[in-house]
C-alpha cells in the first residue's frame, strides 16, 4: 500500500511548483520534503521528477499519480469530517429512502421530529419506490422499503420488519360490497377495477400472487399510477380498488374500504440501515420514530 503523507507530499509540491513551498505549507523542513519524495519513488518505481536547475519539474507519472490521489484525499477529508461529527455527537448528514405511500403518511412526522432533535443533520430524502429492495441504492443509509420474496440483502445492511400491511378493497356506499364486513378475494373476479400502481412493482406483485391463488387475473379498466388518484376514480363508479391500509389515507364521504380475506394479500414493510452507522443516535432515532408510526396506524 502506498504511503498516504508522501503521497500527500507528491501532492502539494506538484501543486505548489516547488519542494520549499511546499515544505511550508505543510510544515516540513526543504529536506524532509526531498526524503520522503526519493522515498515515494522507490516505493512505485516511478520517476516522479526531473532536476531543471537548481528546482524540480514533474515528470508525467508524476503529475498523473498526484491527480489520480486527489479523489482519495477527497474521500479522506469527507471521512475526517465524519469523524468530527460524531465527536460531536451528530452524523453531517443522513439519506433514508423510502416509497409514495410511506412518505405520504409517516415520513412527515419522522422529518420534522428528526430535525427538532438534530437542527445540524442534513437530510436527504430519496424515492427509491422503482429501484425495488434496500439494496437497489447502496449509498442510501435508511431506506424503508415493501420487501420481494427471495431478495438477498446486502450483508452491509440490517434489515428489520417494521409492518403487515393488509388490502382493502375500496368501494363507493352505494354497492352491494359496502354492506360487508370483510370481502372475500375471489368476489373481486367479476368487478372492473382500477390500477394504482406506478411501475408493476413489489406491491402490484402481492396482490396479483393472492390473485391467482383464488383462480383470477383483475379487469383493470382504468390504470393510475397511485393510491391517491386511483381513489377518485372509484367515487365516479368506474371500478373498485384494492389499496395497503397503510395508503388508504382520508376517504371522500361517499367511499368506504374494506378489508379483503380469503386470502388476505399483505405487503411487509421493513427498514434496512447500514450496519457501520446502526448505532449512531440520530439513526436510532429514525427507527424510534418508525416504530411510533407503526403503532400510530395501529391505533387508528
Amino acid at each position: 500500500m502506498l504511503d498516504l503523507p508522501r503521497l500527500r507530499l507528491l501532492r502539494a509540491v506538484v501543486a505548489t511548483g516547488s519542494i520549499r513551498a511546499a515544505a511550508a505549507a505543510l510544515d516540513y523542513t526543504p529536506s524532509a520534503v526531498s526524503q520522503q519524495l526519493a522515498l515515494l519513488q522507490r516505493e512505485t518505481g516511478l520517476r516522479l521528477f526531473d532536476r531543471v536547475g537548481r528546482g524540480i519539474e514533474p515528470t508525467v507519472a508524476g503529475r498523473t499519480l498526484a491527480a489520480e490521489a486527489e479523489p482519495l484525499f477527497e474521500a479522506l477529508t469527507k471521512v475526517e469530517g465524519v469523524v468530527g461529527d460524531l465527536r460531536q455527537g451528530r452524523v453531517g448528514s443522513l439519506s433514508i429512502g423510502y416509497f409514495s405511500s410511506v412518505g405520504a403518511t409517516w415520513l412527515p412526522p419522522v422529518v420534522a421530529a428528526l430535525l427538532a432533535e438534530f437542527p445540524e443533520l442534513r437530510l436527504d430524502l430519496r424515492m427509491t419506490e422503482l429501484q425495488g429492495t434496500a439494496d437497489a441504492d447502496v449509498d442510501t443509509d435508511i431506506s424503508i422499503f415493501v420487501e420481494r420474496p427471495g431478495i438477498e440483502h446486502s450483508p452491509l445492511l440490517r434489515v428489520r420488519r417494521l409492518v403487515d400491511d393488509p388490502y382493502l378493497v375500496v368501494v363507493r356506499d352505494c354497492d352491494p360490497l359496502a354492506g360487508l364486513t370483510e370481502v372475500p378475494l375471489a368476489a373481486l373476479a367479476e368487478q372492473r377495477w382500477v390500477d394504482n400502481d406506478l411501475d408493476h412493482g413489489a406491491c402490484r406483485q402481492v396482490l396479483l400472487a393472492a390473485c391467482a391463488e383464488v383462480g383470477f387475473s383483475p379487469q383493470f379498466s382504468v390504470e393510475t399510477h397511485d393510491y391517491r388518484t386511483a381513489i377518485p376514480f372509484v367515487a365516479t363508479g368506474i371500478g373498485i380498488t384494492v389499496i395497503p391500509e397503510i395508503g388508504i389515507g382520508e376517504l371522500p364521504a361517499n367511499l368506504t374500504a374494506i378489508p379483503v380475506v380469503a386470502p388476505t394479500p399483505v405487503r411487509h414493510i421493513s427498514v434496512a440501515v447500514k450496519k457501520s452507522i446502526i448505532e449512531h443516535p440520530a439513526v436510532l432515532r429514525v427507527l424510534e420514530l418508525l416504530e411510533a408510526q407503526v403503532m400510530v396506524h395501529a391505533g387508528r
